[in-house]
């Protein structure tokens, strides 16, 4: 059975930083697209950012120039490096893996962690 772990959420202070680290198992991971979404109570879960089986990478304009993501294939592991944190990026942090596999589209989720940016 596939599964995503995420790590790294915690309480830090406006302009604090935090890196969010999402281990996976049990697929091939260098074929998936890997993303981070997040979800704020009463609201939609967004995307934050996508880094694709090649190597490219996107983000949602609220985090642009403060957000990274990254991933390491060897470790099936992908990252969200978090800086100059606000408020409004409280949240649930969710790791996401797409992938086309044998043509058909597999979607997994991770469980989700916590991230709360307050003074």
């Amino acid at each position: 059975q596939v599964q995503l772990v995420e790590s790294g959420g915690d309480l830090v202070q406006p302009g604090g930083s935090l890196r969010l680290s999402c281990a996976a198992s049990r697929l091939s991971f260098s074929r998936y697209n890997m993303g981070w979404y997040r979800q704020a109570p009463g609201k939609q879960r967004e995307l934050v950012a996508l880094i694709t089986s090649g190597g490219t990478t996107n983000y949602a304009n609220s985090v642009k120039g403060r957000f990274t993501i990254s991933r390491d294939n060897a470790k099936m592991t992908v990252y969200l490096q978090m800086d100059s944190l606000k408020p409004e990026d409280t949240a649930v942090y969710y790791c996401n893996a797409q992938g086309v596999i044998a043509a058909a589209l597999l979607i997994y989720w991770g469980q989700g962690t916590q991230v709360t940016v307050s003074s």
